[in-house]
């Protein structure tokens, strides 16, 4: 058997998206017959213009070969983006040709990787196994003006259908997703296996929370873009806490220089803005922090989401001060403690959610061990490896995979 993992973010990249990857090859990889083998086609670390890793352009790890294919320099924006997913898509046509796979499976929150998984499964009649992360289709809609929007939403909905006709099973990362994927694709079997936390940043220890009399250390730790939309909570709600709250922002994205700007504007003193870090040196920034802070734009799309930071806070053990709506806010109040829920984008909200914060760790062992990461990939490992047992819409047959071993 051999299969092939398309994910435009691989490890040592910066992104939940690279991580889930990593640890999905890494659960594959363990119950994978003998003479099976993985191919993984990713790119260079490029997640952030303002952090360099580095790695090698082929790494080979027993039954695993993972290629990283060099991508131009961007900034996150909109054509950079475009043109970088045309590099590696025509890198990754290369590389497969002349290869038979029973097997693609593609990671995807912005579409265009799960339809470029979607192509060379055909091309190769190998089964497909699709774990989708977002709907962009609804994030057109929402990020995008409406005279651009509406006919690219038409464009990527036709795409999309497209690309899920031919999965043999597809993943939903967020529950949010089912009403949607549902109605549009009735005929298919789905399977929820979400973001997941690991031990790396579970039950972090204070390094003296909240301290008397001094400003609280507020820290968010991510990505700074449309989707969060730090640019339009973070200015006022600073200008509101000056003197209470100092907000410590680790991150880069397409939003952050209009981000700094509206602060210069505000003439905000108490936000400092970082770039990003690595993982051992995030694990520091946490334990320093007295609240963890995630925030999610006022979209119609992201009210179906859940966000893969969410899980990592709730590991941490801090208070999590949470700008949500939709089933990210739903699954907050239901599955994690001593989190407080305002309507995104609203000041004022906000401003007073943080009175219902306790200031303190409080241990989340029961949402850590429902949500660990190795029982959720190893059972999502077994769900790709069935997936050609599965009917495609329209009863077509899948194709059959090899049995395991």
């Amino acid at each position: 058997m051999k299969i092939l993992f398309l994910s435009f973010y691989y490890p040592p990249d910066l992104s939940a998206g690279a991580l889930r990857t990593q640890r999905l090859i890494r659960a594959l990889s363990e119950i994978l017959p003998e003479d099976a083998s993985i191919d993984v086609m990713t790119t260079h670390p490029n997640r952030y213009h303002s952090i360099h890793v580095s790695a090698p352009a082929c790494e080979e790890l027993n039954k695993l070969i993972v290629h990283r294919i060099k991508i131009p320099t961007h900034k996150g924006g909109k054509i950079d983006q475009m043109w970088c997913f045309a590099v590696y898509a025509h890198r990754v046509f290369r590389l497969v040709r002349g290869s038979e796979y029973h097997l693609v499976c593609g990671t995807s929150s912005r579409l265009m990787t799960a339809a470029l998984s979607a192509y060379v499964a055909r091309k190769k009649s190998a089964a497909l196994y699709l774990d989708i992360r977002d709907i962009f289709v609804d994030t057109i809609k929402g990020i995008l003006p409406y005279p651009i929007s509406t006919p690219l939403a038409y464009i990527f909905s036709l795409l999309e259908g497209w690309t899920m006709k031919r999965a043999s099973k597809i993943n939903l990362v967020s529950e949010g997703f089912k009403k949607y994927f549902q109605k549009k694709y009735p005929c298919y079997r789905y399977s929820y296996f979400s973001n997941c936390v690991d031990s790396e940043f579970c039950n972090i220890e204070n390094d003296g929370t909240a301290q008397k009399g001094a400003p609280l250390r507020v820290l968010y730790a991510g990505n700074i873009g449309d989707g969060q939309g730090l640019h339009v909570i973070i200015p006022e709600l600073a200008k509101r806490l000056e003197g209470s709250v100092i907000f410590r922002l680790i991150g880069d994205g397409g939003r952050k220089a209009l981000l700094e700007k509206r602060l210069t504007q505000l003439n905000c003193n108490n936000v400092e803005i970082l770039p990003p870090v690595l993982r051992d040196q995030l694990r520091v920034e946490y334990q320093m922090a007295d609240i963890l802070f995630v925030h999610l734009h006022d979209f119609e799309a992201f009210k179906k989401v859940l966000p893969s930071k969410l899980l990592e806070y709730a590991s941490t053990g801090k208070p999590i001060w949470a700008g949500m709506s939709g089933y990210a806010a739903a699954f907050a109040e239901q599955e994690i403690s001593n989190v407080a829920i305002f309507q995104p984008c609203c000041v004022e909200e906000a401003v007073t959610s943080l009175s219902e914060l306790k200031l303190m760790n409080v241990p989340r062992e029961e949402f850590i061990e429902k949500y660990s990461c190795d029982p959720m990939m190893n059972k999502m490992a077994v769900d790709i490896l069935t997936c050609g047992d599965s009917d495609r819409a329209g009863n077509e047959k899948a194709p059959t995979l090899p049995q395991m071993g």
